[in-house]
Parts: C-alpha cells; sequence; structure tokens
C-alpha cells in the first residue's frame, strides 16, 4: 500500500449545491403540496433535489491542519486529502482521520542485559511523525501501538550490543560513554522497523539508564577501584617524568652523581610525588655510606 491523492475539490461548490438543492427541493415540494391539484411533478422533482442535497453533504470533508484523511469506497482505498481546508470528494464514501503531528513516545524502564551481561535498567524517548497515511491505516493493524512495541524491542536489542561502561579499553563504545552514539544507532534500527507504518523516525534519545538495583552496588566498587588504578597510574606515569628531569637538569648543572645516591635521590622523589598525604623530611646529618 502507497498513498496517493485523492481527487478533491474546493468544498464551497459543494455546499453551494447542497444549499441549493434543499432550498429548491423545499419550495418544490411545498409548491405541489399546497396547489389546488397535487402536482405530481413538483414533488418528484423536489424528492430528486433531496437526493442531490444527501450526494452533496456525504462528499464533503473537512481537514485540520497537520491532519489527512484517507477516503475509502466500499473497501477500497481511493487516496488520501492532506490539504488542510473543507473539499468536495466522492460522495458515500468512508473518511477516516490519521494524524500527520510530531508525536513522543517515552519507552517504559526496560530491565536488559549489556554486551557483557550485567543487568541495567535502560529507557528511551522516540521522536516521530506519520509520512504515508495509507500504510499507517492499512498495513498495520494500530500504528500508535505499533510504534511503541517496536521501539521497546529496539531499545532492548540495541542495549544488548554495548557495555555498560568499559574502562579497560577506552575505543570500545558504551551506554554511559558514547550516549549519541549509541541513539543514532537506535534510530537507524527503528526506522528500518516503522518504514512499514509509514512512519518516520526524527530523534532518539536515551532519558534513562543505570545498573539494576541487585549489582548497582558491587558495580560502584568496581567503578570506584578502576577510576583508583586509572588515576594512580596517571600520577606514576608523571612522577617518574618530573624525577627524569630532574636528573637530567643535575646533569646539564654538572652535578654528578654515583648509581646508589641516583637511586637514594630516585626513592625520596618518588615517595615525595606519589603518596597522597604530605611527605614528612628526614635529615641524614651523616654520610649516605655510614
Amino acid at each position: 500500500m502507497k498513498e496517493k491523492q485523492a481527487w478533491h475539490v474546493n468544498g464551497f461548490l459543494a455546499l453551494l449545491i447542497a444549499l441549493a438543492s434543499i432550498a429548491g427541493g423545499v419550495a418544490l415540494i411545498v409548491a405541489g403540496s399546497t396547489s389546488t391539484e397535487t402536482n405530481t411533478v413538483f414533488i418528484v422533482l423536489g424528492i430528486i433535489l433531496g437526493a442531490v442535497f444527501a450526494v452533496a453533504v456525504s462528499s464533503l470533508t473537512i481537514v485540520q491542519p497537520n491532519d489527512s484523511k484517507v477516503i475509502t469506497f466500499f473497501g477500497s482505498y481511493v487516496g488520501t486529502v492532506s490539504r488542510s481546508g473543507m473539499w468536495m470528494v466522492l460522495p458515500f464514501t468512508n473518511k477516516s482521520t490519521v494524524s500527520l503531528k510530531v508525536r513522543n513516545f517515552n519507552s517504559q524502564t526496560l530491565k536488559v542485559n549489556d554486551a557483557e551481561g550485567n543487568p541495567i535498567e535502560i529507557g528511551a524517548v522516540v521522536v516521530f511523525k506519520v509520512t504515508d497515511s495509507a500504510k499507517a491505516s492499512f498495513d498495520v493493524d494500530n500504528y500508535e501501538k505499533f510504534v511503541a512495541i517496536q521501539s521497546e524491542t529496539a531499545v532492548r536489542h540495541t542495549a544488548a550490543q554495548y557495555a555498560y561502561d568499559t574502562f579497560e579499553n577506552e575505543e570500545a563504545l558504551s551506554l554511559r560513554g558514547n550516549a549519541d552514539e549509541v541513539a543514532n544507532e537506535l534510530m537507524k534500527e527503528l526506522q528500518t522497523r516503522l518504514s512499514v507504518a509509514g512512519v518516520k523516525v526524527l530523534e532518539t534519545r536515551l532519558t534513562h539508564l543505570a545498573y539494576a538495583p541487585e549489582i548497582a552496588s558491587a558495580m560502584l566498587q568496581r567503578q570506584q577501584a578502576i577510576a583508583i588504578v586509572s588515576a594512580r597510574q596517571k600520577i606514576v606515569e608523571g612522577a617518574v617524568g618530573m624525577v627524569d628531569s630532574a636528573l637530567k637538569q643535575l646533569i646539564e648543572n654538572g652535578i654528578e652523581l654515583d648509581a646508589e645516591r641516583r637511586a637514594a635521590m630516585v626513592n625520596n622523589l618518588m615517595v615525595a610525588i606519589v603518596s597522597d598525604r604530605a611527605a614528612t623530611p628526614v635529615i641524614n646529618t651523616g654520610s649516605l655510606y655510614t
């Protein structure tokens, strides 16, 4: 099924025909009934004008802004009228309204397993609109329920493709660290699913993301431990660079240290720099060798 334009003309023409026919029909019937001799011709003409009125009225339809009318004639799809206003279409047709407005679907908070098997809670909002009213009306039973079910299915499938977070591999995509990329992937998958219903996905965003309550405490400890190790690694790398720079500066200033004094100096500098507490100086009153 594919949307096509239905035949339609200005609705005021049908309204004018309806008013003229009902006025003429009533006048003819009254004239034929009140004459001294009943005039059958006038009455028949009045009935015919009444039928014209019924046909004209049945052909009228009003289309609101950002709505469309799907026209069917005895079970056959005739076409769609999407221009707002009052229009005259084929008489005795069924006219169903399909909204073309932009709408939001906010999914429930879903509990799924991420790529590493950890249970997480995730939710998303989907911004969509109908672009093909024929598909939305005839290719699916109820396009709004179809959008809701397919959106939750796509959210579950997308969440299972990524880990909640990745500390070991910073280049890998994660749900927490790459929300925009995940949302774009969700939108692509959802658009593929909803094309059959004539729906266009305008935007998708994650609205809720968290570990499931049963593992939230353990995962928080894991995150803290990984963060501490990562921070310590950065501190050590910086300390090694500072010590190397200090030794090079001593050499440039003509101060030569033997291996033992160099090792002692490196040890003291590393302790002073790496320690998370203020270093307590120890004054050596003797020689390094006594």
